[in-house]
């Protein structure tokens, strides 16, 4: 993929401003007061690039939702789904359809050991409600466990199994889920000085959870493989094979969600290739097919697949399996195997963003800590490196959050788009960005960094 040819797109405010007045007077947008929100209106997008109507043009450092794992319009995806909807438009989700057919394919053969059965959902959310009912159907029990500093989705049993603020005004404390910590050395809830302290002591934490709530009401512990939008934070070594033991032993459903660290974003086809872990359960969405129609799902183990061999699976989508979402995923995968997407992911990772934004974090007091693989970083703000103090409160809104917002301004006015949540600045861009976009994108970084920087102490 090439960047927008124009590096300056034609400005046409006109057009931009009735675009911006109809959204304002229809579209109810989401997570979002809607009298304080001004969203931009965005004219075109290509490769690692968008552009308003104003002429400014961003290089998109959230890849979307962090879904775009291979940019905006790659030819090849947008060629299968034009020849898809000439020849098919949509079918029932009831029928063989061969698009479909391939897709679960071509999911199956990347995912880990045995998950062989695709069952097809229109995102991640809907993903996760599935794994949960699927987990408590083969189990028989009605508990599940979540992490703090998570995040699952936004339907009713992915909000419950959230671990962050957005769940709070719809948790009904009735919804089956129970949380504990995971591992998270840099603000470690179990007063760990290194890696092996902070695994043998979360692994510990969890199974006493486990043994204080009875093992035998346990159907599943769900986690994301490297946590997203909590904050990117990889697990340590033997966390994540720990859980996977810790399950085996009282017969619980391991789940990884892997909604955002699918599909090529840490430069692996799925995170818990890293770590040598196979799930019962595996959620994705998003990276899938870059987002260009909606598509997740569940990747299903054969014991669990077998729960339903002869017993009904009591749910069902109208649009499960989307004929041109399955031909955009084909598309995707292929497009990603020939050009060497995840290759590039792993390589843009180690050479360039993970060296780049721990300079960065060498030279600017702001930031704690740079953490990350692949395409998927984060760096931890702070007010002071020695006390650790986030640079915002936890959930900090309005002049609480004044530092995360002039940083954020900043980095618009450098033409770099920011994936910002707390006090944390995430550095998530399309897979498949040049080596020469990376360093842009670093470089406004840079610039932006030091406005965050007369913040600290």
């Amino acid at each position: 993929m090439t960047p927008h040819a124009d590096p300056t797109p034609h400005a046409d405010p006109e057009t931009g401003a009735a675009v911006k007045a109809a959204d304002r007077a229809h579209v109810f947008h989401s997570w979002s007061a809607q009298g304080l929100i001004d969203p931009l209106a965005v004219a075109g997008a290509e490769g690692a690039y968008f552009w308003d109507y104003d002429g400014n043009r961003y290089l998109d450092f959230t890849s979307g939702l962090v879904y775009t794992n291979i940019g905006y319009q790659h030819p090849k995806v947008v060629a299968a789904i034009q020849e898809q909807a000439a020849r098919m438009t949509t079918f029932a989700p009831a029928f063989a359809i061969d698009v479909r057919s391939e897709a679960a394919r071509l999911i199956a053969e990347r995912t880990p050991g045995d998950l062989d059965k695709i069952f097809f959902t229109n995102g991640g959310a809907e993903a996760v409600e599935n794994a949960a009912r699927m987990a408590r159907l083969h189990t028989g029990r009605p508990k599940i466990m979540s992490a703090y500093r998570s995040y699952h989705g936004g339907t009713s049993t992915a909000i419950n199994l959230t671990g962050d603020p957005r769940r709070w005004a719809s948790d009904t404390a009735s919804a089956g889920v129970v949380r504990f910590w995971a591992p998270f050395l840099y603000r470690s809830p179990f007063h760990a000085e290194n890696e092996a302290q902070e695994c043998e002591r979360a692994l510990r934490h969890l199974e006493d959870t486990i043994a204080f709530e009875g093992p035998r009401s346990i159907a599943a512990i769900i986690l994301e493989t490297v946590p997203g939008t909590a904050g990117i934070m990889t697990p340590p070594p033997g966390y994540l094979p720990g859980v996977r033991e810790i399950c085996d032993r009282y017969g619980i459903v391991l789940v990884l969600d892997e909604v955002m660290a699918g599909f090529g974003r840490t430069g692996a086809w799925f995170a818990a290739e890293h770590y040598g872990v196979v799930p019962d359960l595996l959620t994705f969405a998003k990276g899938v097919n870059s987002g260009y129609v909606p598509l997740g799902g569940v990747a299903i183990s054969a014991e669990i697949a077998a729960t339903f061999d002869t017993r009904p699976y009591p749910g069902g989508l109208t649009y499960s399996g989307h004929p041109l979402a399955c031909a955009a995923a084909v598309a995707t995968i292929r497009a990603m195997e020939e050009e060497k997407v995840v290759e590039r992911a792993a390589h843009l990772g180690e050479h360039v963003l993970g060296p780049g934004l721990r300079e960065l974090a060498e030279r600017h007091p702001s930031v704690g800590e740079v953490r990350g693989l692949g395409a998927f970083w984060a760096l931890d703000l702070v007010r002071n490196k020695e006390t650790r103090e986030p640079l915002v409160p936890y959930n900090a809104t309005g002049e609480a959050n004044a530092p995360m917002a002039a940083f954020g301004a900043a980095c618009k006015k450098n033409g770099l788009w920011p994936f910002i949540n707390m006090n944390r600045t995430h550095a998530v861009p399309a897979c498949n960005i040049t080596e020469a976009e990376a360093k842009e994108g670093l470089a406004a970084l840079d610039a932006a960094l030091a406005v965050a920087d007369e913040y600290t102490v």
